[in-house]
């Protein structure tokens, strides 16, 4: 995953909580019961964040994992009709999420974890595919993993040093 420092002050990010579960820890007195919450941001223009928070409250966790996301944000390549400009393969865990670009009209298509990523990342047409494991934290940084991944063709244009068009043909 290709990290760059994105200034999440300057965005105005919206939270989706993917899941809630509790966790319990047997100790002397008994069991110690926590919430685990997954959380994931974005701003709709292309950029998305996924966190873990962990505490004994659920709305703690929530504020916990909204925080983590934050710190763990990723740019996303989109095209003009806000999609992605290549399908790509995302991995993570035994988690495997492919993404397809979509013409306009075609709406979001994906399950569950995918769908709040990539609706928090700003893309409007898009086809996803869950493969492997369906666990939600692993599918989320899996899709994450798979847009971040994503390269504009002015990226590549620019890295090897031709134009857009030359690409493009």
């Amino acid at each position: 995953m290709r990290h760059e420092i994105i200034d999440a002050s300057q965005l105005e990010l919206t939270e989706k909580v993917v899941s809630i579960k509790r966790v319990s820890k047997t100790v002397k007195g008994g069991r110690s019961m926590r919430f685990t919450a997954l959380v994931v941001v974005g701003d709709g223009n292309g950029h998305v964040g996924a966190g873990l928070g962990k505490a004994t409250e659920i709305p703690e966790a929530i504020r916990k994992g909204k925080e983590d996301a934050v710190k763990k944000l990723v740019r996303v390549a989109l095209d003009d009709n806000n999609s992605i400009p290549h399908d790509n393969l995302g991995k993570f865990g035994s988690s495997s999420v492919l993404l397809k670009r979509s013409p306009e009209g075609t709406g979001i298509i994906a399950g569950g974890p995918a769908r709040a990523v990539v609706e928090l990342a700003g893309v409007k047409n898009i086809r996803t595919k869950s493969l492997g494991s369906n666990n939600k934290q692993n599918v989320v940084m899996a899709t994450i993993e798979g847009l971040s991944n994503v390269t504009s063709p002015e990226d590549v244009a620019k890295k090897r040093g031709k134009s857009v068009d030359e690409i493009m043909a």
